[in-house]
């Protein structure tokens, strides 16, 4: 029941973080207009608004104008129902599906918006650590006081990481990381390592494929590599934490 359920909240949340991430980053409302074909502007009904499910009826055109839909919107639902499914088999107690869920549903589009823009809006991280703060409080109260170091932690280093090289991260890093470590507490350190490795192996692809001198000068956000860390320690940080401990320290 529980993995049903994440499953069509993921689906259904996934075909709203479509709409977050196209319009936040534009600065356009989030409610109105309500959804609507970009080539003829025509309002999409609701029967035609069902996640995954609609795009494959509709054989990925609009209705009205027979434009074609970008199969975007229907892989970020797809993704965003398969990694909250994932959060519900991984974590056992409310507070930690919760908290997994929740910052999934964050990273995805922060993920996304980063890649597109080059930019983490301040209105999923400010959102992020409210809700954070908020279901650490209500659900897991004795776990606050780690999850708030985390949180000091990860975004500390970030910060000292972007003050020492200016042109590598920005603030949203900083801000994405702090955010993490409120919903992942010790676990984030898994999630800092993994986007730190992922980070190193994209650009030594990059520079092996541009040569040193253009792949150095690719720009490359960063963001996405902290969302996939993340996503990666709700699933399995604590394990990954615990073998660094036992095998390093």
């Amino acid at each position: 029941m529980e993995v049903t359920f994440a499953g069509l909240l993921g689906a259904v949340v996934g075909s709203f973080l479509n709409v977050v991430t196209y319009r936040l980053p534009r600065h356009e409302s989030l409610v109105a207009p309500g959804s609507h074909c970009p080539a003829c502007g025509t309002p999409v009904k609701p029967y035609d608004n069902v996640p995954i499910v609609s795009y494959l009826l509709l054989r990925g055109r609009c209705r009205s104008c027979s434009a074609p839909i970008s199969k975007r919107y229907p892989l970020v639902e797809a993704m965003t129902a398969a990694l909250c499914v994932g959060a519900v088999l991984t974590r056992h107690t409310a507070a930690g599906i919760a908290l997994g869920v929740v910052l999934i549903l964050l990273l995805v589009p922060a993920a996304l918006i980063d890649l597109e823009h080059r930019v983490i809006p301040n209105r999923i991280t400010a959102l992020g650590a409210l809700l954070g703060l908020g279901i650490g409080v209500a659900l897991d109260p004795s776990g606050e006081p780690e999850r708030l170091l985390a949180g000091a932690i990860a975004g500390g280093l970030l910060l000292a990481a972007v003050l020492a090289y200016p042109g590598g991260m920005g603030m949203g890093d900083v801000k994405l990381a702090a955010v993490m470590g409120l919903f992942l507490g010790r676990d984030v350190a898994a999630a800092m390592m993994l986007a730190l490795l992922l980070g190193a192996v994209v650009g030594a692809g990059i520079i092996a494929r541009k040569g040193s001198r253009a792949g150095r000068k690719t720009a490359v956000p960063f963001g996405p590599f902290l969302a996939a860390g993340g996503v990666i320690a709700v699933f399995a940080g604590h394990e990954l934490v615990s073998v660094y401990a036992d095998h390093f320290l």
